[in-house]
């Protein structure tokens, strides 16, 4: 009787425990559940200024096919801006503003530190300034040459294509490369009389020329590319009695954009766009 009694408390033991299991698969959050409690984690790391952390549920976030809150980019930006990634941390508060307005939650946060991304550009150019005097190693510079290195580009802007990391980091070379009329001047903190941004809209490219004057005022130009039907090989070349690189358009050849007499930035800027190009001709 004893072993019977045994017998029917280990079949309970096992079907307990079994249910305990099941009962704890069972109450796995719904994906918009998931992206609520990682936002609150993401912000409670914020607050405590574990940016690591924030980085970690960011990624987590990221990887999620549900639709993010429009606050997920107002702390992905604050996140960039605190690692030093000051292209994607704008684009990103950029973003947020644009999704919500004047009526977001940190609308005003976002402005301010839009202003300290312009500060610390301000800043790093400075430094490039006064050490632009002194020979020293060559930067780096992150290639998105193969397919592996998309990857790496996602992950360093925290963005959720490739697209979009490939605007990021084509924006980030644009910045600098602008080109100055008078070679002279060697100052790095002083805006560059010709400069470019290129936007994603739909299925083209928005690029945007910025035209600065003697007096400082700046005119901008914008002209549409259409991806499709573009050859994704972009032709580029230096003059250095003009101290300038171009960019030639794919649709006919002609001068895209000109830029400073940087032959490595230059090539990059040319492969980083038809790298883009494809990429959004292979999406669509």
């Amino acid at each position: 009787m004893l072993r019977k009694v045994r017998v029917v408390r280990n079949l309970l033991g096992g079907c307990l425990f079994s249910a305990f299991l099941f009962a704890g698969e069972a109450t796995a959050l719904e994906p918009e559940h998931e992206v609520r409690r990682l936002m609150l984690a993401t912000e409670s790391a914020v607050q405590g200024g574990n940016w690591e952390q924030a980085s970690e549920y960011l990624s987590r976030l990221q990887q999620m096919e549900s639709e993010k809150p429009a606050d997920y980019l107002y702390f992905r930006g604050r996140v960039m801006l605190e690692s030093g990634h000051l292209n994607a941390a704008r684009s990103a508060l950029e973003s947020y503003i644009a999704k919500t307005g004047s009526e977001g939650e940190y609308y005003t946060s976002a402005l301010a530190m839009i202003t300290r991304v312009e500060t610390a550009r301000e800043g790093a150019r400075s430094v490039a300034g006064q050490a632009a005097s002194s020979p020293r190693e060559p930067t780096a510079v992150i290639e998105p040459a193969g397919e592996g290195s998309l990857d790496q580009l996602r992950e360093l802007y925290l963005a959720d294509s490739d697209t979009e990391a490939l605007v990021i980091h084509l924006n980030a070379l644009l910045d600098r490369a602008g080109w100055t009329a008078d070679r002279r001047i060697k100052r790095l903190d002083r805006p560059a009389d010709l400069s470019y941004q290129v936007y994603r809209m739909n299925d083209s490219l928005k690029i945007q020329e910025s035209r600065r004057d003697n007096s400082g005022r700046v005119t901008h130009k914008s002209e549409s590319l259409s991806v499709f039907g573009v050859n994704t090989s972009i032709n580029w070349d230096c003059e250095p009695a003009a101290a300038a690189c171009w960019i030639y358009d794919p649709r006919d050849g002609s001068r895209l954009m000109q830029l400073a007499e940087k032959h490595g930035v230059a090539a990059e800027v040319a492969r980083t766009l038809g790298k883009l190009i494809r990429t959004m001709q292979n999406r669509s």
